[in-house]
């Protein structure tokens, strides 16, 4: 998941969450772009990350101008027991020195105390679906790799997904007949419309299979908006079906499109409402 915090719908504001503590106990580069922190603490074992997929924390970063806690939002990709206690793996995308958790993950070492809020989280893969389309950028794959996990055999995944470049794909591991799609923005089949470009191609190719998938659709969000307005359409997928959501914005630092997200759900809502219309 990126600096971003994940959608959340219009209604009433959202409980108050209780801080969480826990230690940082390793931290590794996965890829050129991406780190995994693995934090670790006997609160951990009072909380359970794993009912969703797409689970995530929000990281206390440090502290806006108001006064407010600077969070960060990121999947719980990984749970273990250990004789030592339970630890959580957390995956963060780095892009230099850009945002706030990026460089955060590159600096944090092991025994420094972490706080969070959560988790949280709204996806997990339908059993009995069809079959699944599950697209995003790196700041998705974390979530994205754990819906395949999770996913029994029998069941058909087609994934789509945008990293960096070669050097930043990584094995997914599942049970499902799995088709994968890598697209690497450094290679000139990414920017803006790379990601997708390429579903649709998949989908012009007769890739996909019958049928209206279980769709989770997450990453930037003019590319998200614009899938989801296409799964919608020419897929059939309804809205129970779809998980979507944008992490980020292209243009906009994490603050200013934290402010913005309410915008983004009311437009996507329109979208939908065309559709009906």
């Amino acid at each position: 998941m990126s600096d971003t915090q994940p959608e959340t719908p219009a209604g009433p504001p959202a409980r108050k969450r209780t801080p969480r503590h826990a230690t940082v106990s390793a931290a590794r580069r996965l890829t050129p772009h991406l780190v995994r922190v693995t934090i670790a603490g006997p609160e951990l074992a009072e909380l359970d990350p794993t009912g969703h997929t797409d689970s995530y924390v929000k990281l206390v970063l440090g502290e806006l101008a108001d006064g407010r806690p600077l969070l960060r939002a990121y999947t719980v990709r990984a749970v273990r027991d250990t004789p030592q206690g339970p630890e959580w793996d957390l995956d963060l995308v780095v892009h230099g020195d850009e945002g706030v958790g990026g460089p955060w993950a590159t600096r944090v070492r092991p025994g420094e105390a972490v706080t969070f809020m959560g988790p949280g989280g709204g996806y997990a893969p339908d059993p009995a679906a069809p079959w699944h389309l599950l697209v995003g950028d790196d700041s998705a794959l974390p979530a994205i790799a754990a819906a395949l996990e999770a996913l029994p055999a029998g069941a058909v995944a087609h994934a789509v997904v945008e990293v960096p470049g070669p050097e930043d794909e990584q094995p997914l591991d599942t049970a499902a007949d799995l088709t994968l799609t890598w697209v690497h923005r450094g290679r000139g089949d990414g920017g803006a419309d790379g990601l997708a470009a390429s579903v649709r191609a998949a989908h012009a190719a007769g890739s996909f299979p019958a049928g209206a998938p279980h769709v989770f659709l997450h990453g930037e969000a003019g590319c998200v908006r614009d899938l989801r307005r296409w799964v919608r359409a020419e897929l059939g997928v309804p809205r129970e079906l779809l998980s979507a959501s944008g992490y980020w914005r292209r243009g906009s630092d994490d603050e200013d499109w934290r402010a913005r997200k309410r915008d983004w759900n009311s437009a996507v809502d329109q979208d939908d409402a065309a559709l009906v219309g």
